[in-house]
């Protein structure tokens, strides 16, 4: 596990390994209670998901894992430690970390593929990050999101108030922390104690010690770490040229054995330096060692990647206490307040700020098929609505260096799979009306007007959302653009499995409501219990019907990229709940039973509140849908086909008997279904009225 967690927050190459081999010299124990502690939330939520037991074949079971973030969080209220949730945003506008990224980005599609062939692997969902936010919301836990990386900021607040680092990046092993770092993998929260006598709790914790490790390597200077974690290799520099420096020197030897050869980069670098004074000393001796010419240029870069370990000019304090977020990296390119405000309370995704500052995204790989085109082909209108609302954004962004294709002033750069690699594609924004074109005024839309342009991208009628609960209108209106891009080989067991994993919302809030008549809630119960169980049985070695995960895959992007608008929209319609929204396998497993088993209408029948809900979802989706999503299995478009007679046998998920012609598909009008005869009459259109 923590090898998986080493690839996916890198830090400085092999040494949260080097450091925990040495556990006993460069850790002591704690036991973590009635204090304040600062969080790196990317480091938080991926060592939720991965090591929680989750399954993440199939796209993510989001109410499992907000119940494990939800668990975390009470175990540090428990033992009154008081959170503060630090959020990466977007990358940083120099660019630094771009290889890393790249290559991170080609780790994670090999990863995806393996998963998807039934092998191991690590993939975040693709809607983790904003159900991990949605969590710290309900629980109203404390938490900002930087600008762009969040290391720094995290060291700085933490020093301000004498408080722990939790993280899994091996760099706040460099940075001087005053009341130490405490490693996730070594964070006890399952296992609250109580102290012996007393009723108060406490975490058992490790934290590391910059002291101790420096002791351990000759008392060495602090100062000379952040020179080791550049020479040592860390995400923000790659020079080959290190290398050479590398080769010529020589490191002296550690310990023997496998682990001291794993480690011989990071024992020798660390002995090699301690001889020295200071960083001035130390960088004068690594320059000897490579050609002259190289010289200058190799010391500014090692100079510029040194000083991401000292102080943060961010005081995240202020916006703690005050709801003030200052950043002179934003602040110098002059972009509007609103969005400034909305990136810090993690309103706007870092999705936003890249395609804002950089005019580059990154669009992350599911567990999908590696054979067709990736999964967010079927949302680039969305983004191109989006890439056309952030062109005037500030007259500073006009001159920056990414600008240098003047005769493509509509052009953003898009980081996507293409098979089992990583390319970069050119994509152009839409250009909207005068009313669109201006982001600082954009808050000061009508909501109709917001709605509108919110509506019309999606392809969707305002109308047809008239009997959808406000929670459920955005992921109903996203359905209904999913449904009609032919990207989307959706059937009907996959628009039938979609809706009935929606209706997990309601039901919890049914059962979990003191309000609630207890007959309604029997049924409400029965029915969720009966999910849980498919959820369950999908779960040990089922085999993934790959053609049906791409398509739930789509469908998330389709999802994500109509909530980034809606975001940026300042929500014309509500944010859904995505922590009982969406869970990959009870989808999956529901799809599985609609083919083999049970029906729509037979897994409704216990609770009546929940199949009149699923009928006004299925009514509003089914009008977008092509009319071949209604046929009879192995119904086709030919004229030869239609003219045969319906003897065609049902699969048992389609409620109804076969001996009348006129029965109703699905046995009931209440879905929303059209009679077998209609629809013959409407093969010819591709989409149903």
């Amino acid at each position: 596990m923590q090898a998986v967690l080493q690839i996916v927050i890198m830090g400085i190459r092999g040494l949260m390994s080097f450091v925990e081999d040495h556990s006993n010299e460069f850790f002591t124990d704690l036991k973590l209670r009635d204090t304040k502690i600062v969080i790196d939330g990317y480091a938080l939520f991926h060592r939720l998901c991965f090591n929680s037991n989750l399954e993440l074949r199939y796209g993510g079971d989001y109410d499992s894992f907000a119940d494990v973030a939800q668990k975390f969080f009470e175990s540090l209220f428990a033992c009154n430690i008081c959170p503060y949730v630090v959020l990466d945003g977007g990358c940083d506008i120099s660019d630094k970390k771009l290889k890393t990224l790249k290559d991170r980005a080609r780790e994670k599609i090999q990863m995806a593929h393996s998963l998807s062939v039934g092998g191991g692997g690590y993939v975040c969902p693709l809607l983790i990050r904003e159900v991990f936010i949605q969590v710290l919301v309900k629980l109203q836990v404390c938490f900002v999101q930087c600008f762009s990386e969040a290391d720094r900021d995290i060291m700085t607040l933490a020093n301000h108030w004498n408080c722990p680092v939790l993280s899994s990046d091996s760099d706040f092993c460099i940075f001087d922390l005053k009341t130490g770092f405490c490693p996730l993998n070594s964070f006890q929260w399952r296992n609250v104690n109580t102290v012996k006598g007393t009723q108060d709790c406490y975490i058992p914790a490790k934290c590391f010690s910059l002291d101790a490790l420096c002791h351990h390597f000759s008392n060495m200077n602090k100062a000379l770490l952040p020179l080791f974690a550049v020479l040592c290799g860390n995400d923000h520099i790659n020079l080959p040229i290190i290398e050479t420096f590398l080769s010529k020197v020589r490191l002296p030897l550690g310990a023997t054995g496998s682990k001291g050869r794993r480690h011989h980069r990071v024992w020798g670098l660390l002995n090699w330096l301690s001889h020295f004074a200071d960083p001035t000393e130390a960088l004068d001796n690594v320059l000897e060692y490579l050609p002259k010419k190289d010289r200058e240029n190799v010391k500014e870069i090692l100079c510029c990647s040194m000083e991401e370990y000292k102080q943060s000019q961010v005081k995240l304090q202020d916006f703690f206490q005050y709801g003030t977020y200052a950043c002179p990296a934003a602040l110098n390119l002059d972009l509007p307040e609103w969005v400034l405000v909305a990136l810090a309370k993690g309103q706007l995704s870092p999705f936003i700020s890249d395609a804002l500052v950089l005019r580059r995204t990154i669009l992350h790989t599911q567990v999908e098929n590696m054979q067709q085109p990736n999964a967010h082909r079927v949302s680039l209108p969305i983004r191109q609505i989006i890439y056309g609302l952030l062109l005037n954004a500030s007259p500073h962004l006009e001159n920056m260096s990414w600008n240098a294709l003047p005769s493509q002033p509509l052009a953003f750069s898009e980081m996507e799979r293409i098979n089992k690699n990583i390319k970069t594609s050119i994509v152009n924004a839409v250009e909207l009306s005068k009313d669109h074109s201006d982001l600082s005024k954009l808050t000061e839309l009508s909501l109709a007007k917001r709605q509108i342009l919110l509506l019309d991208t999606l392809k969707v009628k305002r109308t047809i959302l008239e009997s959808i609960p406000s929670s459920l209108k955005l992921p109903i209106s996203v359905s209904c653009y999913w449904l009609q891009h032919t990207e989307s080989k959706a059937k009907l067991h996959h628009l039938q499995a979609l809706l009935l994993g929606m209706l997990m919302g309601p039901l919890h809030a049914i059962i979990t409501s003191p309000d609630k008549e207890d007959l309604r809630e029997d049924g409400a119960r029965m029915l969720y219990e009966e999910f849980q169980r498919v959820k369950e049985q999908t779960r040990p070695g089922t085999r993934l019907d790959l053609d049906t995960a791409h398509i739930f895959c789509q469908w998330q992007c389709c999802l994500q990229m109509g909530m980034y608008l809606n975001q940026l929209l300042s929500t014309p319609l509500p944010e859904p709940d995505l922590t009982r929204l969406y869970s990959g396998s009870l989808v999956h497993g529901l799809c599985q039973q609609l083919l083999t088993s049970t029906s729509v209408e037979s897994l409704l029948s216990m609770c009546p509140e929940a199949k009149q809900l699923y009928e006004h979802l299925f009514n509003a989706t089914r009008s977008y849908a092509p009319a071949e999503l209604f046929l009879p299995k192995g119904k086709s478009n030919s004229k030869k086909r239609r003219q045969k007679k319906h003897s065609t046998s049902w699969s048992k998920n389609r409620v109804g008997t076969t001996s009348d012609t006129r029965c109703l598909y699905e046995g009931s009008n209440r879905f929303g279904l059209l009679m077998v005869e209609n629809l013959e009459e409407q093969i010819e259109v591709s989409e149903l009225e």
